[in-house]
């Protein structure tokens, strides 16, 4: 069963994404967090494979967390999530070490199908 953690501090997007993801991966086990320090909190306590982290969350910033996680936890995935359509935001996403990189308005739910299928495969 795959954990996943959704990092985003926008309640509406959180919970819609999350509808979402239920509706196309019922099997998924999805946790939620709204700040960095949550999200720590849980990849400390929690074993998980994935995580969508939102690029600008209140206090740590999610490129800082992102940095962060892969440091300790280099096998959990980690998609970045923002409203930002940028290069800049992109390039900021791969160098902080993220796996992935999805923009909130267009979310590709056929990539982020592939990425949940590879990660049920490999546990």
């Amino acid at each position: 069963m795959l954990r996943v953690l959704l990092v985003e501090d926008n309640r509406t997007f959180r919970e819609t994404f999350k509808h979402s993801l239920r509706e196309h991966f019922p099997s998924l086990i999805i946790e939620e967090a709204t700040t960095g320090e949550e999200a720590l909190q849980m990849v400390n306590e929690t074993p998980l494979r994935l995580i969508f982290m939102d690029i600008h969350l209140p206090g740590v910033n999610g490129l800082k967390l992102t940095q962060r996680i892969k440091k300790d936890f280099p096998d959990i995935t980690i998609a970045a999530l923002t409203g930002y359509d940028l290069p800049e935001y992109r390039q900021a996403a791969f160098q902080s070490g993220a796996d992935r990189f999805f923009v909130k308005e267009s979310l590709p739910w056929g990539e982020i199908g592939a990425l949940v299928k590879s990660l049920t495969q490999s546990d």
